[in-house]
């Protein structure tokens, strides 16, 4: 059952850099159905999880966002186990930066822990790879709540986990499935900060493949709705599209006094 209120399904796995939770009840909308649903940037969740319902694919280029989800989903009392372990330092949080465990189940704490307690609670790398993100100073936090990684662990039994690019998360839709499509945004407008870092791990002829693949899911049958730039060129790509315009504030910079009010836009496209 979808909510469009602040109450979702269940919240997101992680916070992220561009993700939807604020704007769930101008999204959600355009998602119904009782057919599949497939989310290629899963990202941090917010999205498929606030959905709430069964038959559902997700997939995200990273590897260690997609061994989250699966250690979750298969082993989440390790998971919590691991985190219960770790302590919310700075010590400790640099300790856990530099370490690089070879173990899935490792990788997916270490990912969380570093999330959970990174400065703005965002989940970054830089252009090698590395999480480079400083700790928060959130001392209140607790490293883990239990709670909540059950309830994930609980909606992903239902849910198909693929890695890799867009295009092998889609490659089995069929006409009648649902296809969300929240890629990095890498066209500079006024707002975007992250649009110079995107642009190194999603090109612009990422985006115009993406855009080109959206049609021609679109055109055996399934109906696709794109998050993405709110700019004239991005508005070239989907010109077939329905076009709306949403606002949010951003959750970019480090004081909520300097966070700005941004612009993106949902695309739609109905088979």
């Amino acid at each position: 059952m979808i909510s469009y209120g602040g109450n979702v399904a269940c919240p997101p796995l992680m916070k992220w850099a561009g993700g939807k939770r604020r704007l769930l009840a101008q999204i959600l909308p355009h998602l119904e159905g009782d057919r599949r649903y497939f989310e290629p940037f899963v990202g941090g969740g917010a999205v498929f999880l606030a959905l709430g319902r069964s038959r559902i694919v997700i997939g995200d280029s990273n590897p260690e966002v997609t061994n989250c989800y699966e250690q979750i989903k298969l082993n989440v009392e390790h998971v919590i186990a691991g985190l219960v372990r770790l302590k919310n330092s700075e010590a400790e949080y640099y300790r856990v930066r530099q370490w690089l465990p070879e173990r899935a189940l490792d990788r997916a704490v270490r990912t969380l822990f570093l999330t959970r307690l990174s400065f703005n609670g965002i989940y970054r790398q830089n252009l090698s790879g590395e999480f480079n993100v400083p700790y928060g100073y959130k001392s209140h936090l607790l490293v883990v709540d239990p709670v909540h990684l059950r309830k994930v662990s609980d909606a992903l039994r239902r849910v198909t986990i693929r890695k890799g690019d867009f295009e092998v998360t889609t490659r089995r839709a069929k006409p009648g499935d649902i296809i969300y499509f929240d890629p990095p945004y890498t066209v500079a407008h006024g707002n975007n900060g992250f649009v110079k870092y995107n642009s190194k791990i999603f090109s612009w002829d990422d985006q115009r493949r993406l855009a080109q693949h959206a049609h021609s899911l679109r055109s055996i049958g399934c109906k696709v709705v794109v998050s993405n730039a709110d700019h004239p060129s991005i508005d070239a790509l989907y010109e077939t599209f329905e076009r709306i315009c949403l606002s949010r504030p951003s959750i970019i910079a480090a004081s909520s006094e300097f966070r700005k009010q941004v612009t993106e836009c949902l695309f739609v496209g109905n088979p």
